[in-house]
């Protein structure tokens, strides 16, 4: 779905239910079986539009389809839609709070997605924020956080990789990716098994790749910049100008993080088990910690998992996807039903909001850094 950039859509937002249709954008490798049964198509398939962006504000970097904005979210108030970033900017302070507007400016400071993998991804790395703001003078590197959600069925063994657990020199990685020397490159990496419920941290520099068959939100800096090391997958080859950022090869050895990173230290260091934050009353569910400063700067996630009718108000903004169950959702007057995979955002200065679970109600919590 997309608006008319000309259509100037005036409807009131404030203390309204505000949802995120779906937004699925372009990508090297294929997958997105399960949105499309989300999005209710009659012949679901995996395409080349794997990855559904909630809440974006940035622009999808695709090589050769330049001519084609994507990556903005849309937004759906009652029965009416316009751009994520338009209607920030109507009201910046109210969406996304005072502190978070003098030190960030009208934009969420974030990207989440949901990604759906048919296939393992290609080998890629992303520069932190410290060296894509004084190598690349952009403002966001891109580390991620994973939230797996399910596994499909004919995998039986789900991994992801992340870091080097058998590190290369640089001047011999330069090779195996010259030579695309993809067994050389894979044993590099131990497969770092992976279950719905976890959750995990990528660190800029540390490169990685999602394993065939993983469903997962994925919450990260709000940029698209990657360099890919693979360059073939699926029947696909990567166009030279989709690999390495526009800054070739030797440029990009710098963003790698050549450090041995043991699968006990990625245990350790980057998988979070919940820790409880609050309880709800009347023994309605309760508020978990996953992700936040003592692991990165660059964003938080939570999970709420609710049994009963909750009063729901926070200081900060947040999306929310329904993971498990429905609830009927209240801001003001408005009242919406939410299903599962359902989108929605939270205002940073809204009034607080009733949710009102059909059945257990499991919802990620992706709130921007803090200011």
């Amino acid at each position: 779905m997309r608006v008319n950039p000309t259509l100037k859509v005036t409807v009131n937002h404030r203390d309204r239910v505000i949802l995120f249709p779906q937004n699925r954008v372009w990508r090297t490798y294929p997958g997105g079986k399960v949105l499309d049964e989300l999005a209710h198509k009659p012949v679901p398939e995996d395409s080349h539009f794997p990855e559904d962006w909630i809440g974006s504000v940035t622009q999808a970097s695709n090589p050769g389809r330049e001519y084609i904005e994507e990556g903005i979210s849309n937004v759906r108030i009652g029965d009416d839609v316009e751009a994520f970033n338009e209607l920030l900017a109507r009201d910046p302070e109210y969406f996304l709070g005072k502190k978070h507007l003098q030190k960030f400016g009208a934009k969420p400071q974030l990207l989440v997605k949901l990604l759906d993998s048919a296939i393992r991804l290609h080998f890629q790395c992303h520069p932190t924020a410290q060296f894509a703001q004084h190598r690349m003078d952009q403002p966001s590197g891109k580390a991620e956080a994973y939230y797996i959600l399910a596994i499909r069925e004919e995998v039986k063994d789900p991994y992801v990789y992340i870091g080097f657990q058998n590190p290369p020199e640089k001047e011999q990685l330069k090779q195996w990716i010259e030579n695309q020397d993809l067994a050389s490159i894979e044993g590099c990496f131990d497969k770092i098994p992976v279950q719905p419920g976890d959750a995990l941290f990528i660190p800029g520099g540390f490169p990685h790749a999602i394993g065939e068959g993983i469903l997962m939100v994925e919450i990260m800096e709000p940029s698209d910049l990657a360099v890919r090391f693979e360059f073939e997958k699926a029947g696909f080859t990567l166009p030279e100008s989709a690999r390495f950022m526009g800054r070739g090869l030797e440029f990009c050895l710098e963003v790698f993080d050549y450090s041995k990173t043991s699968l006990e230290d990625i245990r350790q260091r980057y998988f979070f088990p919940p820790q409880l934050i609050r309880e709800y009353p009347d023994n309605a569910g309760a508020q978990f910690h996953l992700l936040g400063r003592e692991t990165t700067p660059c964003m938080q996630v939570r999970k709420s998992v609710i049994s009963g009718p909750v009063s729901k108000k926070e200081d900060q903004c947040f999306i929310g996807i329904v993971t498990k169950g429905e609830a009927i959702l209240e801001a003001g007057s408005d009242k919406r039903t939410l299903k599962t995979f359902d989108k929605f955002f939270y205002p940073a200065e809204c009034d607080g909001m009733q949710m009102t679970p059909v059945g257990d109600l499991e919802i990620p919590e992706c709130y921007p850094p803090k200011a």
